[in-house]
């Protein structure tokens, strides 16, 4: 990212009409590649859970280590990239990809899945990374270069909204791994032509790669993320909970202060001293995360309480998807009639409403009343994730725009990753909590039962049919009290971010 202000070191001042389009494809298929795997496993979580039996706590990190992973790696990864050479870092990600594609669609455990997806968090880090500077190199000419960024940023916000889908296809014909299996071809055609068409470039200019800052803010992330799922699977806090989130915290702190006092940060903290920045930066992390965590809990939604096919879950969510995708292209437009801080605002609260009115008469029997707010959600969300990243570049001063670059992907990501991890630690809770004594039922049983939905419908194969059916029950009540908490939470925090924006983002004052 912070290649778009630099003076940079190429192999050739420009790349031939058809290479740098060739080029771009690559750079955008694995970016397209990159979005589809950050939300194609939520439509086949209920059959992966059938045979793997995750715990509450595993099936979340399951999940979300992916994008956690991510965003924890992005900007290292592109000071590294600096250091090593652009070219050398995303072919090293594709194979990277690849290989954790293939061990995730072959893995027998829940360990063995989290590590896949982590690995593919830090190929999908390495990929992303690099490939702006790469089309900075490649496309000299400033119309094309706006197309062509233009471009790679529609790829993975395609590829995040698409993924379902392609989960519920595959996983209807295929089962659950192939939905990272199809990943390994794809990603052979785009190292094949990559190695070929993409040049070598690096910053003349090296930077400092501090190790001690990766590891607080990996460390740190991950420390605080775990007690946030040991809290919800347990339902409750212990010492050991307490303690995790206590040194994660510290780490986070130490992380900050870090990259305050040495002269190369990882992250320039002093860009949030404008409040702009800050607001919208808030804004990207709290709507991408409610919008991600929507597609995530909504699949389960569907598929559990309402019995959907994963094919048939994933088609449900094309109108989320097809209303999101109208409301990043109209952005403009709106912000152009209202200006940034009302359509943003706007965006937000339009979002927030339809929260609300899934949670109020939300009903699996009856699509048709799901319909509206499904595509009142996706508008808004659209237009808040296009504008909030126009916001937070604009914020900063034009010298500068690289480094907020960097913590825009940044803040999507780790969005992504902590709504999926907070909401899904509430979900978990109320289902433990809210899950009534089931007559008939021994109490190891009910223990069982509580760990999670796939555990109580596992149970129901060797109960007799009346027990059977009253459990099932009783779980898709207690799973559909879950979701509509978390649709009510999230909803709140969505207003209070669409306050937030409506005070904080007024322009300057000038003199």
């Amino acid at each position: 990212m912070r290649a778009i202000e630099e003076t940079e070191h190429t192999e050739s001042s420009a790349a031939p009409s058809r290479r740098r389009w060739l080029v771009l494809a690559v750079v955008s298929g694995s970016l397209l590649l990159c979005g589809i795997d950050l939300t194609v496993l939520h439509v086949a979580v209920p059959s992966m859970s059938r045979e793997l039996e995750p715990s509450p706590a595993g099936l979340l990190w399951i999940v979300d280590v992916y994008s956690l992973t991510l965003a924890a790696l992005l900007v290292t990864c592109g000071t590294l990239g600096d250091r090593i050479g652009r070219r050398r870092m995303v072919l090293s990600g594709f194979v990277t990809f690849g290989l954790a594609s293939a061990a995730a669609a072959f893995s027998t455990s829940t360990a063995q899945l989290i590590a896949a997806r982590a690995a593919l968090g830090v190929g999908a880090a390495m990929i992303m990374a690099s490939t702006v500077a790469i089309i900075r190199v490649v496309f000299t000419d400033d119309r094309e270069r706006a197309v062509a960024i233009g471009i790679w940023t529609a790829a993975h916000s395609v590829g995040a909204t698409i993924g379902p889908l392609v989960g519920g296809l595959v996983t209807a014909k295929w089962g659950w791994g192939a939905v990272f299996l199809i990943n390994v071809p794809v990603i052979v055609v785009i190292l094949a032509v990559g190695a070929r068409v993409i040049p070598e470039s690096q910053n003349p200019v090296l930077r400092r790669w501090d190790l001690a800052s990766v590891a607080l803010s990996v460390t740190g992330l991950a420390g605080v993320v775990y007690a946030l799922k040991q809290a919800g699977e347990h339902a409750g806090v212990n010492g050991v909970i307490v303690t995790t989130a206590v040194v994660g915290s510290v780490l986070l702190y130490l992380f900050v202060r870090r990259q305050r006092r040495i002269a190369e940060p990882l992250l320039d903290f002093s860009l949030f001293h404008e409040r702009r920045f800050t607001t919208a930066t808030l804004c990207v992390i709290g709507c991408f995360g409610s919008y991600v965590a929507l597609l995530f809990f909504l699949t389960q939604w569907l598929q559990q309480v309402g019995e959907y096919s994963p094919l048939r879950a994933g088609l449900a969510l094309m109108p989320l998807a097809g209303a999101n995708a109208i409301g990043a292209v109209t952005a403009p437009w709106a912000a152009n009639r209202w200006g940034n801080r009302w359509a943003l605002t706007g965006a937000l609260a339009l979002f927030a409403t339809a929260l609300a009115t899934m949670a109020a008469v939300g009903d699996t029997a009856h699509y048709g009343v799901l319909l509206v707010p499904l595509l009142g959600a996706g508008y808004g969300a659209g237009i808040v994730m296009t504008l909030g990243a126009d916001t937070i570049m604009s914020a900063a001063q034009p010298e500068r725009s690289g480094e907020a670059a960097a913590i825009q992907e940044t803040s999507f990501e780790l969005g992504a990753g902590l709504g999926v991890a907070v909401l899904g630690t509430v979900l978990t809770a109320v289902y433990r909590t809210g899950l009534p004594q089931v007559p008939g039922l021994g109490p190891d049983g009910q223990a069982t039962a509580e760990e999670s939905f796939a555990h109580a419908e596992d149970l129901t194969a060797n109960l007799p049919p009346e027990t059977a059916q009253t459990l099932l029950r009783a779980a898709q009540q207690g799973y559909d009290h879950g979701f509509t908490t978390v649709l009510t939470l999230a909803a709140i925090g969505l207003v209070v971010t669409a306050a937030m924006a409506a005070v904080l983002l007024r322009p300057p004052k000038t003199r």
